[in-house]
């Protein structure tokens, strides 16, 4: 599995919502997924990122935050920088919503119990990486 937290120019950082109809309905998240036979890392990033989002990263200007490892997956994290004027449209059958949020905002959502029930303990072990790589204060 991969995902992707995007931050733009002025700081704010890309959350999306799943579907009323996915697993952890309503839970927002990272954009990401699966990746498929034979795809790279980097390159599932790029196409989850895409097709969740339809922003268009080249698999180089991605960075690995780290890999978590859970019971059932694999998660590689990555940041990557979007520019102001980012325009996000949803693929509306994975992603009911998104929103360009302050990195504070991520966690005033984890601890409000907003997030995806999967994104608790992978937060609670990359995000102190992530506002690092991302230059930012958590």
């Amino acid at each position: 599995m991969v995902a992707v937290c995007v931050q733009r120019e002025d700081g704010a950082v890309l959350l999306t919502q799943r579907a009323a109809d996915k697993e952890f309905a309503f839970g927002w998240e990272f954009p990401g997924g699966s990746a498929l036979a034979g795809e790279s890392s980097r390159n599932a990033a790029s196409r989850e990122l895409r097709e969740e989002s339809g922003l268009d990263v080249l698999p180089s200007t991605l960075t690995l935050i780290d890999r978590f490892v859970e019971t059932s997956a694999v998660l590689d994290f990555y940041v990557v920088r979007a520019t102001s004027n980012a325009e996000v449209t949803l693929q509306q059958s994975e992603v009911m919503a998104a929103e360009w949020v302050p990195p504070a905002e991520v966690l005033r959502r984890l601890n409000a119990g907003a997030m995806a029930d999967p994104w608790i303990a992978r937060l609670d072990s990359l995000w102190p990486s992530t506002t690092l790589a991302l230059s930012i204060v958590p």
